[in-house]
């Protein structure tokens, strides 16, 4: 597989993880309320930046030699990852509240 389809699918694999992350976040500080939603976006929307940052520190190693631009690595699949949390965080969220 080459590199560039490599690292869509990891950042599709790491919005989950962020997602999941943010709704540990929330069990955690018990923050899970319907009332509570833009601190629970904030909080969530920070820890997802978060997670893609480290992220990306920790792939930019592996990736720098087999791309042609470095800075490629930091901005090749950021909408899917985003997206992706966004999508699995209201999921997983709406499935704990209705819990």
């Amino acid at each position: 597989m080459k590199p560039i389809k490599v690292l869509y699918w990891l950042r599709f694999f790491l919005g989950i993880a962020a997602a999941v992350v943010c709704v540990g976040y929330s069990l955690a500080t018990n923050t899970v309320k319907v009332d509570a939603a833009p601190s629970i976006f904030i909080n969530g929307f920070s820890i997802a930046i978060i997670v893609y940052i480290i992220s990306y520190w920790i792939i930019k190693p592996v990736f720098v030699t087999k791309l042609d631009k470095p800075q490629k690595i930091f901005t090749t699949g950021i909408f899917l990852y985003f997206v992706t949390w966004l999508v699995f965080w209201v999921l997983f969220n709406t499935l704990l509240i209705a819990a």
